[in-house]
């Protein structure tokens, strides 16, 4: 998570028992998403150098929307800013903004590898599945070879993001607690 978003988080932060029980419930729907489609893309979707892929994936949530760990990040980041409740809904629509634009370019420069590498059958995923905005019923094309699905190896590619999860809502839970106490 962006580290200022995360300092106002703390900073600001005036949860109460809806924003913190609303927001991790929409935070875990996030989080849950990403280890669904890590599951089916492995760890390639870490690589912070070159955009690349072994496989179109489809499978999974990818069948739904072209974009499941980015959609599970906007609803991961979404939910920890309702956690906090610091600053809404400002801060949340500041962040959404962020994100929309930065994903925006990142899609755009995977989208023309995608294509480049698997042509006609990424157009016609293209034509039938979302880029952010979920599909109703999972898009499925049995020519297009797609990897195993494999939660071990998820859970092994989301530790660092699981770890900086806990952190966030332990940290929200702490401070919400330490404002109660009267000194």
């Amino acid at each position: 998570m962006p580290i200022p978003f995360l300092l106002i988080m703390f900073f600001y932060q005036e949860a109460n028992i809806w924003s913190l029980i609303i927001g991790f419930l929409i935070a875990l729907a996030g989080e849950g998403m990403r280890l669904w489609g890590v599951s089916w893309a492995g760890s390639e979707t870490r690589t912070t150098g070159a955009v690349g892929g072994t496989f179109l994936i489809i499978s999974g949530p990818f069948g739904y929307v072209r974009n499941p760990l980015y959609v599970g990040n906007i609803l991961m980041y979404a939910g920890l800013g309702i956690m906090s409740n610091a600053l809404f809904p400002y801060l949340q629509i500041g962040a959404l903004l962020f994100f929309i634009l930065q994903y925006y370019y990142i899609v755009l420069e995977e989208e023309g590898y995608l294509k480049k590498t698997f042509g006609a059958e990424f157009e016609e995923y293209c034509k039938n599945v979302p880029r952010f905005f979920p599909r109703l019923t999972q898009y499925k094309d049995e020519k297009v070879i797609q990897p195993p699905f494999n939660l071990k190896a998820g859970l092994r590619s989301e530790r660092r993001t699981l770890q900086a999860f806990s952190f966030v809502v332990i940290t929200l839970l702490l401070l919400r607690f330490l404002r109660t106490l009267t000194f």
